[in-house]
C-alpha cells in the first residue's frame, strides 16, 4: 500500500472535510443481513403492472412448450433482459423504493475511496499523460459522481493528465439517468460516431461517452470498474451424477402447468463438455461463460495498454455449489416464480475469472470488502465526516452507513474485490541484474497481502 502518511495525506486532499449525504437524515435501509447483490445494471424503481409477472410466464410457457427445457442461462436473459417484460428492461429496482440497494448507493465514502485507489494506481503507474475510467453496468450513476468528485478535488494533481469517462451501458432509461446525474442533463447522442451512442460533458469538465458494448471503448491506459456487475450475468449450472455431469434446465412443471421447475438434462450438453474443468471436485458447479469473456477481454487491454481492473461483487473462490437465487423487495424470492418481476443472481466465481485471465495479467484478491476499506482509509474518512456532522440524525445516518458497508453480517464480508494489474506492476526487482534499482514497487492499496496467482 502507499505509506500511511502518504496515505492521509491522498485521503485528506481528494475528499476534504466537508460531506455530502447520500441519503435524507430520516432515510432508511431496509435491508436484510445478507445485503442484496445488485448487478449494478438495474433500472429505476418503477409501477409495476399486476399482470407483469403473468405476462413473462406466459412467454415463457409458450417457449418450453415449443422448443422443450432451456438452461438456466437461457432463463436468466429472458427474465432480466427480454425487450418486453425483462426486469432490467421495465423494472430492475436500486434504492431503498426498490429491490436492493448497493454500497454507492449507502454512503459517499465508497466512490470517493475507489476514485482514490484509482489515482493511487495512476501514480504507481508513473503518471502516464492519459488515462479513462471505464464502468461496466454504471447502475445510476452514483459511484461514478462520487469519483468525479474525488477528481476535482485532485485537480492540481490531475492537471496534466487527460482524463475521460466511460461508461458501459445498454439500457436507454438507465443512460438518460446517468447523463442526468453526471452532465446535469446535458448529454446529447453521438451519431456520428460509429462506437459512443452518446457523449457529454461532466459538471466539472470531463468528457463522458456511452458505449453499449466493451468492445467499442477505445484502447489505451484505463481503470475498469465492475462493480455488482458480474453477478447477474446469465450462468449455467450442473449437476454430477452417476452418469456424469448434467445440466440443470428449466421446464414446465407438468404436474402444475402454469409452473416451472428444474429438471435434468438426459445426457451431457455443449455446455457441459466445454465448462466443466477435469479437475472439478465440486458436484453441483455454476459456470458464467459471458464473465470468462469479458475478463478476457480486460486482460488483454490491461496486458497492451497498461492500467488495472476493480471488481467488487458477491462471490467465491471456487468453494461454493448452489448459489442461484432471486431478490424483490429487498426479501429473498423464488427464482422460477413470477419471472420478470424480481432479481436474479449468483455469486461470482472468482477463481473461474482468474483462470480466464490466461496468465496475460497478474489478479490480487479476492478480499473482503471491511478489509479493501480498511486499508483505504475509511475510518478516517468516516471519523472526518462525523466530526463534521451538526446533527444527531446526520450522525446516525453516517454510523448506519459505515455499519452497512462494514458489518460482516452485512456487506462487510458479503462482498469481494479483486483486481487486475499488469505482471510488471507488482514485478520484484532483479538485484543481479540491477544492482542499483530502487525499492521494490508499493503493494497496491486496498489489498493487505499480494495473492499473485
Amino acid at each position: 500500500m502507499v505509506p500511511l502518511p502518504a496515505r492521509r495525506a491522498l485521503v485528506a486532499a481528494a475528499l476534504g472535510a466537508a460531506g455530502r449525504r447520500r441519503l435524507p437524515p430520516s432515510a432508511s435501509l431496509p435491508l436484510p443481513a445478507a445485503a442484496r447483490p445488485s448487478s449494478g445494471a438495474g433500472g429505476e424503481a418503477g409501477a409495476e403492472g399486476p399482470d407483469r409477472g403473468s405476462a413473462m410466464l406466459r412467454h415463457l410457457l409458450l417457449k418450453l412448450r415449443a422448443t422443450g427445457p432451456v438452461t438456466v442461462a437461457e432463463y436468466m436473459r429472458e427474465a432480466l433482459t427480454n425487450p418486453g417484460q425483462g426486469y432490467y428492461t421495465r423494472r430492475g429496482g436500486i434504492g431503498d423504493s426498490g429491490d436492493f440497494v448497493t454500497s454507492p448507493e449507502i454512503s459517499q465514502a465508497f466512490g470517493e475511496l475507489i476514485g482514490i485507489w484509482c489515482v493511487s494506481e495512476w501514480i504507481a503507474a508513473g503518471k502516464p499523460k492519459a488515462f479513462q475510467l471505464v464502468e461496466l453496468g454504471p447502475g445510476r450513476g452514483t459511484l461514478a459522481d462520487d469519483m468525479l468528485r474525488v477528481f476535482n478535488q485532485l485537480a492540481s494533481l490531475l492537471s496534466k493528465c487527460d482524463v475521460s469517462i466511460h461508461l458501459v451501458e445498454v439500457s436507454p432509461k438507465l443512460s438518460e439517468i446517468q447523463a442526468l446525474m453526471l452532465t446535469g442533463g446535458k448529454a446529447q447522442s453521438n451519431p456520428e460516431d460509429k462506437s459512443a451512442y452518446m457523449k457529454g460533458v461532466s459538471k466539472t469538465g470531463i468528457p463522458i461517452f456511452w458505449y453499449r458494448d466493451i468492445q467499442d471503448v477505445p484502447s489505451g491506459y484505463s481503470f475498469y470498474l465492475a462493480h455488482e456487475f458480474f453477478d447477474a450475468l446469465p450462468i449455467h449450472k450442473f449437476q454430477r451424477t452417476e452418469k456424469g455431469w448434467r445440466e440443470v434446465l428449466v421446464d414446465v412443471d407438468p404436474e402444475v402447468p402454469d409452473q416451472l421447475r428444474f429438471v435434468l438434462s438426459p445426457s451431457s450438453t455443449p455446455a457441459t463438455e466445454n465448462f466443466i474443468q477435469p479437475e472439478e471436485t465440486r458436484d453441483h458447479v455454476e459456470v458464467c461463460p459471458e464473465a470468462g469473456v469479458i475478463i478476457q477481454r480486460l486482460a488483454c487491454r490491461i496486458e497492451k495498454d497498461g492500467g488495472a481492473a476493480l471488481i467488487a461483487d458477491y462471490g467465491h473462490d471456487g468453494t461454493k455449489t448452489d448459489t442461484f437465487r432471486g431478490f424483490r423487495n429487498h426479501k429473498l424470492h423464488d427464482v422460477l416464480k413470477a419471472p420478470g418481476t424480481a432479481d436474479l443472481t449468483a455469486d461470482v466465481d472468482f477463481s473461474y475469472l482468474r483462470k480466464m485471465t490466461q496468465g496475460r495479467t497478474a489478479t490480487l484478491g479476492p478480499i473482503k470488502q471491511r478489509e479493501f476499506l480498511k486499508n483505504m482509509g475509511i475510518d478516517l474518512r468516516f471519523q472526518v465526516l462525523l466530526q463534521n456532522s451538526r446533527d444527531t440524525a446526520t450522525r446516525e445516518q453516517l454510523l448506519h452507513s459505515y455499519d452497512m458497508l462494514m458489518n460482516p453480517k452485512k456487506m462487510g464480508d458479503c462482498f469481494n474485490f479483486f483486481a487486475l494489474l499488469p505482471h510488471h506492476r507488482l514485478a520484484q526487482p532483479d538485484k543481479k541484474n540491477k544492482p542499483d534499482s530502487k525499492s521494490p514497487l508499493p503493494p497496491v492499496a486496498g489489498f493487505d497481502e499480494l495473492l499473485l496467482k
